[in-house]
């Protein structure tokens, strides 16, 4: 359940009162584990996995609700950003929270020590100098921005804080009161027993924080620009491949240092979160770089990473307990190894499984302890609408192949209509030997394509934009799932 899911009134999920309302629920369903996706300041496309800053808050996110508690806005206030849907319209969302966070600032007091012990700690003074600077610019990326401040000379970057200082602490006040918000939503879930599963992008994006404060890590020229970026390559599903765009690690510079700038990174995970999923994590054994600006990932190569070398230094610096590895995609030997030298679960995503091959790691009759099984993930299609898109093969196949677990599992459950084929699924994925069992919230309500969270490589206003609301979370369904997490011996 993405926190922009959630039925906030005020156009997107927040961290405000629906956030707690979901957490008791997840409580009344017998559920321990939260998975969200980054919480991240988005840009264009609204992608959690594109971000200005990696450790940032997004400022959608801070809840009116709790600044009108506050005092720093008023309920009049507030209801200019009233809005309801089922999806989120985030072209409305800039036009109406950052006046209303801007009005809050305008009434916070900047002396208050605590805001000033935060600011001391200088965790997102980078962000706060980045974003003002990104402002005053006309949010020109930072590689055009003059030499001066692309290359943080000292002199231009102190005159610049003397001339900006409110709007610095502008930017500040808003981490400040995302992530204040967010540790007291993160400490009432931990007391109600649930617990939060954090995601963690491989790559960070071009123009961020993280690039400009640290090029020396990345593949860059002399001008900030990518020599290559990445990707993966052609394969069943793309006869060009993927282009992401991101600009590579330059491993050499990460291992002189120590791997420092990956250990922190992860530290800083694992603060806002119980858990991190590390996504394409098979990047991190080996990855496909494109040359900057070729216009498809055809004419790449893979490079391999020094990666023993870099978990022998973060796991001196985390729990590694901790860490799932997303392990989707072109899963060779290397990566299996790597697996096995972090002891990281990887995944077992059940859409993937029922293709007519009795040897797919995917099946659930096949899926081992130390793995977390899903249904799907927020790149996939619902669970409903997988199985009433799928042509005439891949439906045989379905039915076939569920039919089969089900018997070699040893279950006596209908597989005949859609339904009672998703339900089963569904059954099968509790009832495996996987540690972890995540169902995404659609696949709960088995909502069909409608409500897919994104689509991989289709840029459109519906991705990253679906909300539920309050009337999808009932004790009947808290009830439902409870028991079937009793029957299938996953709530004690």
């Amino acid at each position: 359940m993405p926190v922009f899911s959630l039925p906030g009134k005020y156009g997107i999920g927040d961290f405000g009162e629906s956030a707690y309302k979901f957490v008791d629920f997840l409580k009344k369903a017998g559920q321990k584990v939260w998975q969200i996706l980054p919480l991240v300041q988005t840009g264009f496309g609204n992608s959690p996995y594109s971000s200005v800053c990696g450790n940032s808050f997004s400022p959608y996110f801070i809840a009116p609700d709790i600044l009108i508690k506050d005092g720093l806005i008023t309920e009049t206030e507030a209801e200019f950003s009233l809005s309801s849907g089922d999806s989120v319209d985030y072209g409305f969302l800039d036009s109406v929270k950052f006046p209303l966070l801007n009005k809050a600032f305008s009434r916070f007091d900047k002396s208050d020590k605590e805001f000033l012990r935060f600011k001391k700690q200088s965790k997102y003074n980078g962000y706060a100098l980045f974003m003002a600077i990104k402002n005053a610019y006309g949010q020109k990326p930072f590689y055009k921005w003059e030499k001066g401040f692309r290359e943080k000379d000292e002199a231009v970057l102190l005159e610049f804080k003397k001339s900006y200082e409110n709007e610095i602490d502008f930017w500040l006040f808003l981490q400040f009161q995302a992530e204040k918000q967010w540790k007291n939503l993160k400490k009432y879930a931990n007391a109600n027993g649930v617990s939060i599963l954090g995601d963690l992008p491989l790559y960070v994006a071009q123009d961020s924080v993280d690039v400009w404060e640290n090029p020396e890590f990345f593949d860059l020229d002399e001008n900030f620009r990518p020599v290559s970026v990445a990707g993966v390559p052609p394969d069943y599903f793309s006869a060009d491949g993927q282009l992401w765009g991101n600009p590579v690690y330059d491993y050499a510079a990460l291992e002189k240092d120590g791997f420092r700038w990956w250990g922190k990174r992860l530290s800083d995970a694992l603060d806002v979160f119980d858990y991190v999923r590390i996504d394409h994590f098979r990047g991190l054994d080996r990855f496909y770089k494109i040359k900057y600006g070729e216009t498809t990932a055809k004419n790449g190569e893979w490079v391999d990473v020094p990666s023993e070398k870099l978990f022998s230094a973060l796991h001196d610096k985390i729990d590694a307990r901790k860490i799932v590895a997303e392990d989707l995609g072109i899963i060779d030997d290397g990566v299996k190894k790597l697996l096995k030298y972090t002891g990281y679960p990887g995944m077992a995503v059940l859409e993937f499984a029922f293709n007519g091959e009795s040897d797919n790691p995917y099946l659930p009759e096949n899926i081992s302890e130390n793995c977390v099984c899903y249904t799907g993930t927020h790149d996939n299609d619902t669970l409903a609408g997988f199985i009433k898109n799928a042509d005439n093969w891949d439906k045989n196949n379905l039915q076939t192949g569920v039919k089969h677990s089900v018997k070699a599992c040893g279950l006596s459950i209908p597989t005949e209509t859609d339904e009672q084929l998703a339900e089963a699924i569904i059954i099968l994925g509790l009832n495996s030997a996987a540690n972890t069992f995540i169902i995404p919230y659609q696949d709960v309500l088995l909502c069909g394509s409608d409500r897919r969270i994104n689509r991989p490589g289709v840029v459109s206003d519906k991705n990253w934009a679906v909300k539920f609301n309050e009337g999808d979370f009932s004790d009947e369904i808290a009830q439902k799932l409870k028991s079937l997490c009793v029957r299938y011996k996953r709530y004690e």
